[in-house]
């Protein structure tokens, strides 16, 4: 399996809004543009590559309070509510969404190793970080908005090794002209 990152992200590369309501209300800022029908069918076809979600236990939990309740044309929501789940937490004991297993971050190279479609893994921050210091990313894919927020967690800022990627693809998307790239690991 191949581990796919993919974010949301500002010009200046937060991922997280920091004037969020709640724990799980963060980002919101990316819900303000239209991703138009090209991001849309460019994040439907990341979750149809994909055969399982990789997950830190703080996006596992607001995904779990939000996804299981959801429905949508598309399949989008089926397709996240039916795929393997797996969390990687050393806190969460009993997963309530159907399909998680709990694992460590060791665990991530043996289903890495596994055949099969994506690993895929949204934002879940300090687990990106984790995976990016082991040599565990085999792709990113981000999507640029065209905003600078100024302040709140930026993606990379606590990545302690390089790593570098090849840039494979980059187009735009919607009327705002959001960037979407994607990169993979140079072999």
């Amino acid at each position: 399996m191949k581990v796919v990152v993919t974010e949301f992200m500002t010009l200046d590369g937060v991922f997280e809004d920091p004037g969020g309501a709640g724990e799980f209300d963060r980002g919101g800022w990316a819900f303000r543009f239209d991703r138009g029908s090209e991001g849309d069918t460019f994040k439907l076809d990341e979750l149809l590559a994909a055969d399982a979600q990789l997950l830190g236990r703080k996006t596992y939990e607001g995904f779990a309070a939000a996804w299981p309740s959801m429905t949508d044309e598309a399949g989008f929501a089926d397709k996240m509510n039916s795929m393997p789940k797996y969390v990687v937490s050393s806190t969460l004991t009993e997963p309530t969404w159907n399909n998680t297993t709990v694992i460590g971050l060791d665990d991530v190279a043996k289903l890495r190793a596994e055949p099969g479609g994506d690993l895929l893994v949204a934002g879940s921050g300090e687990l990106v970080q984790a995976l990016l210091a082991n040599g565990l990313v085999d792709e990113l894919h981000l999507m640029v908005f065209p905003v600078v927020l100024g302040a709140g967690r930026r993606l990379l800022d606590d990545v302690s090794s390089e790593a570098a990627f090849e840039l494979v693809e980059a187009r735009p998307s919607g009327q705002t002209t959001i960037m979407v790239l994607r990169s993979k690991q140079d072999a």
